[in-house]
């Protein structure tokens, strides 16, 4: 099924099952080092939008990778979380700042703003953004603290400290959009440019 592979710039296990299941053959993942919230900085201070600095956050984690693999695919992912009051979640530290970041969500609709970046020596060959609304039900405090203990360490993995295909969905009372952009990728118009890269077989 397979012709070249590629090499994702994430460290997100999250993305790379989502690459595995979808049968895209990943020769490795490497975890950039960019630093994240300065390049955050330097675009919202120019009035950039969610979907532009998830674009250039992606676009960074590929190129910072692709000098150590001249001539492979690199592709780069990043997610952006938009409360409904238009303030950006990062991955929370702790379970503490979890707790509030939910409590911030519910009852409310935010957004998830997923994108994909690939490079090829340097220069970008594909790119593409997704968004997907989630509606976060008014669960109670108790709840809540039943939801934190059950998931531990793990809700400082995604932003938004959930995930959609665990005990996360319990959280929702609505979602719209497409599943992979909630897990971190542009994933179907992304098979379409791998399909022409001749990553998996048209």
């Amino acid at each position: 099924m397979t012709g070249i592979g590629l090499i994702l710039a994430s460290g997100s296990a999250a993305r790379r099952a989502m690459l595995a299941n979808a049968g895209v053959p990943v020769i490795k993942s490497e975890t950039p080092t960019v630093d994240e919230a300065a390049l955050r900085r330097q675009m919202t201070t120019k009035g950039g939008t969610a979907e532009e600095v998830a674009l250039a956050l992606a676009e960074a984690k590929a190129k910072e990778i692709a000098p150590r693999h001249p001539g492979d695919l690199i592709l780069g992912g990043d997610q952006i979380l938009v409360s409904a009051e238009g303030d950006w979640l990062e991955k929370p530290a702790d379970r503490d700042t979890a707790r509030r970041h939910l409590q911030g969500l519910r009852g409310t609709t935010h957004r998830l703003v997923s994108a994909g970046v690939l490079v090829r020596n340097g220069t970008v060959v594909w790119q593409g953004v997704d968004e997907a609304r989630l509606t976060m039900r008014v669960f109670s405090d108790a709840f809540l603290d039943a939801y934190l203990e059950t998931v531990g360490a793990g809700v400082t993995e995604t932003v938004g400290g959930y995930r959609l295909e665990g005990p996360g969905v319990q959280l929702f009372s609505r979602v719209e959009g497409d599943v992979f952009t909630i897990l971190g990728l542009p994933l179907l118009p992304l098979l379409d440019e791998l399909r022409d890269q001749g990553v998996i077989t048209a």
